[in-house]
This record gives structure tokens, sequence and C-alpha cells, in this order.
């Protein structure tokens, strides 16, 4: 079986592999992504890289700062911790942008650190944006980025693979934001949930770079951990503008802005040549699995709004006019929508008129480069021209900071990318999202409103689920420490979507002076209050699909481990919840076989079922085996087998200093 393009892509910046090794989705592996960035999460991560005895950064040159999240906050408080985060970076030799400069997503794409084929990762939800360019880009937790500092890696897991093919062409008037709030809405019950995307198909030549970089970014919002655009001639044509662009700019304000010969360290010719050279490696295999292939029809997509208050709810523009929407506030800001040719649209909206009365409309650019050639061009001006109310390049109401949030009982029409109750200010208002074009339309009109002549037609898509072939066996090398073969009495809690508060009730979670005793006499509480009678030490949990939802708290994990279960099988699970389990040396594997065959077999009556079956987990030869049945799982690669040895990442980061 080939590799698709997030597999190839991975296996570049995996390290310590065995010999022949070809990784799959599953494979949790040790990786060197090629730049780690982080914002003003920068201030919480500067402690744990202290505490684990970190003094130094292992590559300088890998690690990003942006100041970008409160710019518009003046405090001596927020301006002292700013400055914190600027003295520290510089000390250690990191790319610092400070605040005024831009988002750091828009940062990290004009400047270079986005490279089509390579792994670059941030502390933020949003770096799925980064597949835009053809990079597979996708967010870490604050220990994984210390990590990253201090040796240069982290561990990742290669999440299950959805390909998205886009048919078609866009209609007139439609735009990258229509499709990705088109496919929210469409596919709308988790289909692709925890799963990394791969755009394909003839509809992909329709969408420019920052159409790309507006779908991709919205993937979060979708429930995936990625979405990536095939590199193709779009993609080349992009870079070489953008090298063009910068050589004419010059180099003044570019960290590290040498490369020994006068150019730009990352966006230049010779570079660009290189990647040219090695396309057809950037390409999926003829036979690539795809554990689901979703198919869209871009004619049939029109202009729409989400919400209110949701991505998953999704209205046709010409359908919810007729209802009289009025608004109070919009919006064209963050780093999803307020690129060059956003403001463009928007302006061609607004040439000539004025904002509706009683409507506030707020701009910003995704970054002061953004601002300058909106300006240059004179799009910057008919905003302002129109009654446009301008905020810094950065990101604040997108997240519920600073000037112009949503009050009580207040309606706002947004070009952001995350409408969640009360993220935009109160949580009596209702937020909607559009495109850049019918922001400002329904600026101008004081409702929701756009006037578009398209055809209005049902969406045409369709899903197609595939069986996982079997995986060819193979021998995993068992490290020193980490055990062949475990062996436990399997206990099944059926429910779906098992929530971190089910697992480990909120109300203890700020509780310091819990001791791990007491972690473990509340697990599974708010699901089963039998649940710590009814299981042993030595027992092995299975539980259902997307276990470890909601919210990140790690003694969700932790808890279950201090009970004494040795593992946990899902059917799938959160990431998040992945990622907090191993990194506190905690193991979890899925397996949907043996999750199916227990719930028919055991069906949904029992809360925690005591099944009675004996596993036996064989590493060495990635297979569990029941007394009825033997099933393949995932190789637990050497990444994983270290971080469960030594207790978890940040005992794995001092071991490695």
């Amino acid at each position: 079986m080939g590799q698709n393009l997030i597999e190839k892509i991975a296996q570049k910046f995996a390290v310590g592999l065995e010999a022949g090794q070809v990784v799959q989705s599953g494979d949790i592996l040790s990786i060197k992504p090629a730049y780690v960035m982080t914002h003003d999460n920068t201030g919480a991560v500067i402690p744990k890289f202290k505490s684990i005895g970190a003094t130094k950064f292992a590559n300088p040159r890998q690690v990003v700062h942006t100041l970008d999240h409160n710019i518009q906050d003046k405090s001596e408080k927020n301006l002292e911790k700013y400055k914190k985060i600027e003295d520290f970076s510089k000390s250690m030799g990191a790319d610092f942008y400070p605040a005024g400069r831009g988002i750091g997503h828009q940062i990290m794409c004009e400047e270079g650190y986005v490279w089509p084929g390579t792994v670059v990762v941030a502390s933020d939800s949003h770096s799925n944006m980064y597949g835009g360019l053809g990079c597979l880009g996708t967010p870490i937790v604050r220990t994984d980025a210390a990590a990253i500092w201090a040796t240069g890696r982290t561990w990742w897991q290669i999440p299950s693979v959805a390909k998205v093919e886009l048919k078609g062409k866009l209609q007139k008037g439609v735009v990258g934001k229509d499709v990705i709030i088109g496919l929210c809405g469409y596919f709308n019950n988790d289909e692709v949930l925890n799963y990394v995307i791969e755009f394909s198909g003839e509809g992909i030549k329709e969408l420019n770079i920052d159409q790309r970089l507006t779908i991709a970014n919205m993937t979060t919002e979708w429930g995936a951990l990625g979405g990536v655009f095939p590199i193709d001639d779009v993609t080349i044509d992009w870079l070489k503008n953008r090298a063009d662009f910068i050589a004419k700019r010059g180099l003044a304000g570019v960290p590290s802005d040498s490369d020994g010969k006068g150019s730009h360290p990352r966006l230049n010719s010779t570079r660009i040549a290189q990647l040219e050279s090695i396309l057809a490696e950037l390409t999926p295999d003829a036979d690539a699995y795809y554990a689901k292939e979703l198919v869209i029809d871009l004619s049939t997509i029109e202009p729409y709004v989400s919400g209110p208050n949701t991505v998953k709810v999704m209205t046709s523009v010409s359908s919810i006019k007729e209802k009289n929407v009025k608004i109070n506030k919009a919006y064209l800001v963050s780093c999803v929508n307020s690129r060059v040719e956003d403001i463009t649209e928007a302006a061609e909206v607004l040439r000539g008129k004025i904002i509706a009365e009683g409507v506030q409309f707020y701009v910003a650019a995704a970054s002061s480069e953004v601002q300058a050639e909106s300006e240059k061009r004179g799009d910057w001006k008919v905003l302002l021209d129109a009654g446009a109310i301008v905020l810094p390049p950065g990101c604040g109401p997108c997240i519920g900071l600073g000037t112009g949030l949503l009050e009580d009982g207040e309606i706002g029409i947004s070009a952001t990318n995350r409408n969640f109750k009360g993220r935009m200010g109160s949580a009596n208002a209702q937020a909607y999202l559009a495109s850049p074009a019918v922001v400002a339309y329904s600026a101008l009109s004081g409702k929701i409103d756009f006037n578009w002549e398209g055809k209005t037609v049902e969406i045409n898509g369709n899903i197609k689920i595939n069986p996982r072939p079997k995986r060819q066996a193979g021998v995993t090398k068992i490290i020193e420490g980490f055990p062949e073969v475990l062996e436990g009495d399997l206990v099944f809690c059926n429910q779906d979507n098992m929530n971190t508060d089910g697992i480990y009730p909120g109300k203890y979670t700020y509780n310091d002076d819990f001791k791990p005793e007491d972690q473990a006499r509340v697990v599974m509480e708010n699901y089963d209050p039998n649940f710590g009678q009814i299981v042993k030490e030595g027992d092995i949990l299975v539980g259902g699909y997307n276990f470890g939802t909601g919210s990140s708290r790690e003694q969700a994990a932790t808890a279950l481990k201090y009970r004494g279960i040795q593992m946990v099988i899902t059917g799938s699970a959160s990431q998040t919840y992945t990622r907090n389990a191993l990194n506190n040396g905690y193991l979890v594997i899925e397996l949907p076989e043996l999750v199916d065959d227990l719930k028919i077999k055991f069906g949904k009556d029992k809360l925690t079922v005591l099944t009675g079956i004996k596993a036996k987990i064989d590493f060495k030869n990635s297979v569990i085996i029941t007394p009825d049945k033997e099933y393949t799982i995932s190789p637990v690669g050497a990444a994983a087998q270290e971080l469960v040895v030594v207790g978890g990442l940040e005992n794995w980061v001092s071991k490695n200093l």
C-alpha cells in the first residue's frame, strides 16, 4: 500500500525510524518540525521550558515568536508581559515579530516559514491554515512547544486521512469562504473529526492561494486536525511572486535576514527551484489509502452564512436576506479573511457608498504588510471613506479581545472563522460568519444581505467510508523497559463522545491539593459512580468513539492511570486527550473493530461492563489476542514506547537535554 501526501510529509520529518520503515496513519512518531510558532502564549511556554531544566534552544532558527492576540491592550501589565517575551526571544536567538507586525499565521506565510512539503507547528488551533500552501500545519499544546524549543522535536500520531475532492467550477461571486462554510454545514455530523484532510480534484485549480488558506484555516472548525492542498503550479507561482515582491521590498525587519548572498533566507529562487525538482515526491501514490472520501461539486456552492453561533448550521444568503436579520456590527478581521484580496472584495462592494446608520464596521488587516499594500491600491481608503473603524493588524474581536465586541442582544456578521457562543463578546449576542463581500454588503444594508445573481441549487456532495486494509505484518523493536506483551481483563464503557467531565469531573480540576490517589478515587464519577468499585488494578479500559472529547484537562488521562487501568483502547479518541495521555506516559490506542464487536456482544444497557475477556496485547507483533479473535493494531513505535518508559514528555525532554 502506497502513501498519501500526509504520510509522505510525515515520513520526511520523522526521526528515529527503523531501517526501511514506511509510516502510515496511526503511527506515533518522533518528529522534528521545520518551525514552531508561539504567539502571546509564549509567556506560558517559557516557565514550562525552564521547569524541565532547559537553558537554551536546540535550534534557535526553528523557533518563531509573534505577538498578535492582545495587542490592543496597552496596560502596564500586558506591556510588561510583551517586553518579557521579546527579551527572552531575542536572548535565545529566535525570530521575533513585535505587536503590530501582524497575525502570526499570516507572518509565517509571508516570511516563508510555511513551505510546501514540510511540517510546521504552532501552539494555536489555526495552524491548519498552512495547508493552503501544501504544508502540513497542525496545532500543538504548550508542553510540546517547550519540548521542541529544548530538543528540536516532539511526538505526533499520524491521524486518519480523509480525501476531499472538489469538482466543477465556482459560480461568479462565490469564494473560498463559501466553500468551507458549505463543507462545514453540509457534512455537519463530525465526519472529519480528528482527521487530516487532503484536498484534491479538478476544482483545486479554481482556487488561488488566498482562498486555499481560507479553506485550510477553517478545517479547524470542521473538526479536522489539518487540511492540506496539493503542491501545484498555483503554489509555485505564488512563491515566485512572493519572492519577487520581497526582493523589491528589501529585507528590512526580517529576522536572520541574510543567507550570505543578500537574499531572503527562506523565500528565494534557489529554494523554489529545489522544490520544483522534488514535486513528484510530494504527490500521493496511486494506491494510497484514505479512510474516507468526500466529494463536493463547487458549481452547487453559493454565498452562505454560518450560524448563528455555530458553523454546523449554514443558510444561503439568498434565503436569509428575506428574513430581514438586522445587524449591529460587522467585522473584516482575523487570520482567515483579512488579506489583500479580501479587502479588495469588500472595497468593491463599498466603493462610493456609506455604511448603514447604526452599524459599526470593524476592519483589521492580517498584517502590516497587507495594510500597506491595500493602502497602496486605494482599497483601504475606500473602507475608511465608507465609515469603517480601523483596528491594528492582529487578532482582537475574533477572540473577544479589545475594541468592538458584541454586546448583549446584538447581532454581528463577521469574516472570521469561529462564531462560538460568547467568543466575540456577550453570550447573549448572535454571531454569523460569511465572506468579506457578504460582510461588507450587509454592513451597507444594515441586515444580512448580498446582491448575488447566480443559480441556487441543492449542494451536490457525497461521502464514502473505506475499510482499512490489513496492515502488513512486521516486528516492532521493543526498547528496554517497555513490555513486549501486556495482559489484562477488558472493561467496556460503551458510550461514544465520552467527554473529559465524564472521566474527571470539572469541579476537581483546579483543586491543587488533589493527590494521585484522590484522582483515582473520583475517576469516571460523572459517567458511572460505581466505576471505581467495579474495576481493579491491571484492567484494560475499552471506550467508544471520540473518547476524551471536551476540555483539555490532563487529569482525565492521569486519573485512569492512577486507578491502575493499564491502558485505554478506543474506537477513536480526541487528539488532545491522546496527547495529554502520552505526555503523561499513558498509552491510548485506537481499535474500532474491537469496540464494534463489544458493542454487538454487550449492548448499551450497562455503563461499565466486566466483559470476562482476557486480552493479550503483543506490542512486538502489533496484535491484540482475545479468546475469540485476533486484532491488528498500529505499531507502537520507539517514540511512544520511550514516553511510556520515562513517564511522559517532560521527563523525556529532561533526559534528552
